[in-house]
This record gives structure tokens, sequence and C-alpha cells, in this order.
């Protein structure tokens, strides 16, 4: 499987630079996913954007994906007090996420990346028909603006009614979206069922992944290998050989939060060394 990693390593802490995605390549990673918080990774600067776009044309990485931003400010929401929801029943608040998401997207005009991985709704989010409708509606929207641009959209299992593996399905189902495709994110599946369960429902429409561990209490996002399962962490072992066997091949791509002062190169290096022993 790929190497590959997600920014969110840096995102809470860093505004995104090219010595960052060095430490990244240094670490392994072939593959790189960009997370969409303006405070990170400033998606409507056109600036910041050639910088970034520029690296990726020096080094050849992949610009594997996006990850769709949650919020439209500098601060993960804490300047508005709301994160964006394309399943809000609003009008309003839909078309205000989705226009959000749109400059994200356009990122791909400069530097072009496969997929986008967006959520559908919010965490804890309960389902009903009228949501439902609603995120239809903008994975309709999303789905047009951002096929043009080369880029694929993926939905994610997360903490909500809307989101479950079997809930995605539907979505996709009665939505008719036979080309949006899933992002599987492990530590989710631990956190809300099991890694296998969702697995099973998943796997014919994963085209990426979210690699990160929890102990089945709260969506920590950890180094995987940081717990083990007597402390109700990921069986990696069993987990790896279910994602060796997914149809479309995604890659091993680690999605942690990181801390101060770590040394992300090498915990990626001990990462990747572990799972594929795994």
């Amino acid at each position: 499987m790929r190497r590959a990693m997600s920014t969110l390593v840096y995102a809470k802490r860093e505004r995104l630079h090219p010595g960052l995605l060095d430490q990244m390549v240094d670490g392994g990673a072939e593959a790189i996913e960009i997370f969409a918080a303006r405070g990170h990774f400033n998606y409507t600067d056109r600036q910041h954007i050639r910088e970034i776009a520029n690296w990726f044309r020096s080094t050849g990485a992949a610009f594997h994906s996006m990850h769709s931003p949650m919020h439209a400010d500098d601060e993960w929401g804490r300047s508005t007090g709301q994160a964006l929801n394309i399943a809000a029943v609003e009008k309003r608040d839909r078309i205000a996420a989705t226009d959000e998401i749109k400059r994200a997207l356009e990122v791909a005009e400069q530097a072009p990346f496969k997929f986008l991985v967006q959520h559908v709704g919010v965490t804890n989010e309960d389902a009903d028909p009228h949501k439902l409708e609603a995120a239809m509606s903008s994975l309709e929207h999303l789905h047009a603006f951002a096929k043009p641009l080369g880029v694929q959209l993926l939905v994610e299992n997360i903490s909500n009614d809307l989101s479950t593996p079997e809930g995605l399905l539907e979505l996709l189902h009665a939505g008719r979206f036979t080309d949006i495709g899933v992002c599987f994110d492990l530590g989710h599946a631990h956190l809300l069922s099991s890694v296998k369960q969702a697995f099973e429902v998943l796997k014919d429409r994963i085209r990426s992944t979210h690699v990160h561990d929890n102990k089945k209490d709260r969506d920590s996002h950890l180094w995987p290998g940081d717990t083990s399962p007597g402390d109700g962490g990921i069986d990696w072992n069993e987990a790896m050989s279910l994602l060796r066997t997914a149809p479309h091949v995604p890659p091993l791509l680690l999605e942690v939060e990181g801390a101060d002062g770590e040394k992300v190169s090498e915990k990626m290096a001990e990462a990747f060394g572990k799972l594929e022993k795994a």
C-alpha cells in the first residue's frame, strides 16, 4: 500500500509551508493529504496555493487529497461558532457551506489533487429524512463543481447518525452517486463499532483511508501503535489484513493530531514500519 500522510499533524499549530512537507517525505510519505483549515492552509490565498503547488511540482510527491474545510474562519470555528454542514436543513446554511467548500476545490486549478474528503453532517448529528435530502442536494452540487476540476468526492465515516457505514451507503444509493467513494476512517470505525464491521460494509467504495488509533473512549487521533488492543486500541494485525483486501487498493494514510516538539518524520517512519509488518 502506498504510504501517505495528512497535514492534520501540524494543522492546529502551524501554517503549512514546504519545510513541513519535506518532513513528511523524510518520514516516508509518497502522497499527501492537505487539511483545508484557513489558519493552516489558506485555500483562498493564491500566493500560498502557488507556494504549495510549486513544492509538489518540484518534489514529485503526489497531492493525493484535500480534507474539506470544517470551518470558514482561521480559528477552527472559534470566531464564527458554527461548523460547515452540508446536511443543514436551513438552505442558507447549506449554501454557505458548499460555497466555502467550492473555494477549497478551486485549489485544483493551480495544484491538482485527486480526492476531496467530505464530512456529511457534524459530530453527533442525528439523522432524519430532511437532512438526508439536504446532504444529497449538497453532494450533487459539489460533485458537479468538482468533476471538471478532476476531483472525485469521498465521504467519510464520522461520529454521527448520517455517516455510519450503513448511513453512507444509503446516502450514496439514494442519490445514485456511483462515482462518489468513501474515505475509510479506521479510528472512527473503532470508536463507533469495529474496524472489521465498518470495513465489510464499505469495502467496495473505499478509495482512501484515515489511519489513527484511540482507546475507544474519544476521537483522539493517536499514532498507530501508541496504544494496544489490551488498552482498547485497534488490533492492527486484523486491520491491516482487512485493508490489504480492499478492491481499490487505497493508500495507508496517517491522520494524527501530533503534539508540540514531536519529531514527525521519526514518528511516521516508526508507524509505517509497524503497520507494514502487521
